[in-house]
């Protein structure tokens, strides 16, 4: 089976040197498997179809139709209100409110690109005109974009889950401290370089203004609340709550702030199911991918061999942690979990590893690869948006991910910080 194995690593790795897509690829080496081990060639699109075979799974394109809607009725210009009115009057307020809108994002969307491109527009604006440099107030949006997946709903922890058999309901939980701590972290770092970088101290708006905007804002801030709220207290599971999401993103669209009107639904629609499908392809390809790896006894074979040369918890961790991070660099973060799923979790079950811990690690790791160059979706949303190089940007970025790799640091070394909400909600 090792010469197989290879042999279809081989067909992989060429496939992708020569252009294809890596779903085709990933397609194309569970085909070279089957015929290489004289299987039936059905085999593979059957694996196909029942990487599909899962409830939790239809959260996906429901998250996704959930932000496309929220972003077609433009909520985010009132939460950006609501955010620069209660800490706005800080020195860098601008900097500060952008990340606090990730935040508050980060409970409706579950995507980094779609918080970058949902309020990277007015955050970047609004920091621009209070006198930042373009570079750096793109740095710090696309910075705070990365809260978006590890703050519940979120796209990833949707398909870790499903792949890895992990409670989806657990992780969104999990992510609650760290996503925080994030934000937190990085308006630590505006503290420390607000003087150094001239940001101005705005005046306080009042309380009555942050009234107003919470007012104005109350039905779009009350998103996180409905999703999470459902989930703690067990009225509906997370894909009942994708489910949930969106119809009340509809209600708000068409009845609370009249923004969305009904001919827009066929683009919303158009672009949720483009998304969807190359989220879902990817799904299906990887689940005959690691079908193959499954039966070739790959898991079975590299688990022990993994745990023998580590032996210690803390270094396993410490060694995904840069390999997590060196992946992300160069491959999509669902494309890169996909793959490693099957090789990584069994060995830190074998470890004793929290798997919700260990799942919210691999998307933090994959998700910073987002914000670092060669790859770096969100960098290029952020420089079309800030009209910047991308070169301009790849080096602006580089200080804003030291307090995002702190807080990596911080749930590597401390699993309480994933793992205490969720047994507290949930139980162990």
């Amino acid at each position: 089976m090792s010469t197989l194995i290879f042999q279809i690593s081989g067909v992989w790795f060429l496939s992708i040197l020569a252009g294809f897509p890596l779903f085709a690829s990933m397609g194309l080496a569970a085909f070279a498997f089957v015929a290489l081990a004289d299987l039936s060639a059905s085999i593979v699109p059957q694996k196909m179809a029942q990487a599909m075979n899962a409830f939790p799974i239809v959260a996906a394109p429901l998250f996704i139709l959930m932000g496309s809607i929220l972003g077609a009725a433009k909520i985010t210009d009132r939460i950006v209100a609501f955010a620069t009115s209660v800490i706005g009057w800080l020195r860098g307020g601008y900097a500060h409110a952008s990340i606090l809108t990730s935040m508050i994002f980060a409970g409706m969307v579950g995507s980094a690109v779609a918080d970058a491109a949902g309020s990277g527009a007015i955050e970047i604006r609004a920091m621009k005109k209070a006198g930042y440099r373009p570079e750096t107030a793109a740095a710090i949006t696309a910075a705070a974009a990365t809260i978006g997946p590890i703050i519940p709903p979120s796209l990833p922890m949707v398909i870790y889950g499903v792949t890895a058999d992990v409670s989806i309901g657990r992780l969104f939980i999990g992510g609650v401290i760290p996503g925080i701590l994030m934000g937190l972290s990085l308006m630590v770092m505006v503290m420390l370089i607000a003087k150094r970088q001239g940001f101005r101290k705005e005046k306080f708006a009042g309380f009555r203004e942050i009234g107003r905007t919470f007012i104005s804002g109350f039905f779009a801030l009350m998103t996180p609340p409905l999703i999470l709220g459902g989930m703690f207290t067990g009225i509906f599971t997370p894909t009942e709550a994708a489910a949930v999401a969106c119809l009340y993103a509809l209600f708000l669209g068409f009845f609370v702030y009249r923004t969305l009107e009904v001919k827009q639904l066929g683009p919303i629609l158009v672009e949720t199911v483009e998304t969807t499908g190359l989220v879902m392809v990817l799904v299906m390809a990887a689940g005959a991918l690691g079908w193959c790896m499954s039966i070739s006894r790959v898991p079975q074979t590299l688990t022990p061999l993994i745990v023998a040369t580590i032996k210690d918890p803390l270094v396993f961790l410490l060694v995904c942690n840069l390999i997590l991070l060196l992946v992300g660099c160069f491959m999509e973060a669902l494309a890169a979990m996909l793959i490693l799923i099957p090789i990584l979790v069994p060995a830190a079950h074998s470890f004793g590893i929290d798997p919700v811990q260990f799942g919210i690690i691999m998307i933090l790791n994959l998700i910073l690869g987002t914000i670092h160059p060669p790859i770096g979706v969100v960098l290029f949303v952020v420089t079309r948006i800030a009209n910047v190089s991308f070169e301009t940007m790849s080096k602006a970025i580089l200080p804003w991910i030291v307090p995002l790799l702190v807080v990596l640091a911080a749930i590597t070394l401390w699993p309480p910080l994933t793992t205490w909400l969720p047994n507290l909600v949930m139980g162990k």
